[in-house]
């Protein structure tokens, strides 16, 4: 056997293997969230939630964010990236350019990501009913209930899923990690702001990142099988 067709022979099994490990990843993903969803219903991640909210404040002044007041304007910045309003620009935009340049399988891919971490996210806020953290004035409007966090689940879905497209079509794999690490950093800092700003517990936040994670990794490991099957 020569060395090209060694070569294509290791790319065919990676391509095959690539599918199921993604779907593994998203197994996990959701193992993780509905262990949490399960400790938060039955109460016992309270004690944690309070001690972690609270070591974001200033002691004794629950009202006062740790740091200077231009940290907590930069939560606000940050907070903003995971919004309805910047999702909607941002996959819109993504989705436009993929469909011009004839990537239709992308852009499907990138939509189910994005419309379907939002209903996930809601339909799970309605199902839990989890009231918003009352130990510190929100740093940030809000109007849904607090299970799980709709910005780290939009953030992480969306961020995750283009990510995962741009690295692809990198060649060098230090440029791949790159881009990937910004994106897992994108979607990190935005679930933090929220912690920060009062307006998320953090085992909120955290079911956020494991439900959006799972939920771009099921979108994505069809791309790829849909990819390999050329449909």
């Amino acid at each position: 056997m020569t060395t090209e067709s060694t070569a294509a022979t290791i790319r065919a099994g990676r391509r095959e293997f690539l599918p199921i490990a993604t779907l593994g990843g998203a197994a996990g993903a959701a193992w993780a969230f509905l262990s949490l969803a399960s400790e938060v219903g039955e109460g016992d991640t309270r004690a944690l939630d309070t001690r972690l909210l609270l070591a974001l404040r200033e002691p004794g002044n629950p009202a006062d964010p740790l740091g200077p007041p231009w940290l907590e304007e930069v939560g606000r910045d940050l907070t903003a990236l995971g919004g309805t309003g910047v999702m909607v620009i941002l996959v819109l935009s993504v989705v436009t350019f993929l469909a011009l340049a004839r990537r239709r399988a992308e852009a499907l891919t990138l939509t189910a990501a994005s419309l379907g971490a939002m209903a996930l996210e809601l339909g799970l806020k309605g199902w839990y009913g989890r009231p918003r953290p009352e130990l510190v004035p929100h740093g940030a409007r809000v109007f849904t209930a607090s299970f799980p966090s709709g910005h780290a689940t939009l953030s992480a879905a969306v961020f995750l899923v283009i990510g995962a497209m741009l690295a692809r079509a990198q060649p060098d794999l230090r440029l791949k990690a790159y881009v990937s690490s910004v994106a897992v950093l994108l979607a990190l800092l935005v679930g933090l702001s929220r912690i920060y700003l009062g307006v998320h517990w953090p085992t909120d936040v955290i079911a956020g990142w494991t439900l959006g994670a799972a939920w771009a990794a099921i979108c994505w490991a069809a791309a790829l099988w849909l990819r390999r099957t050329g449909a």
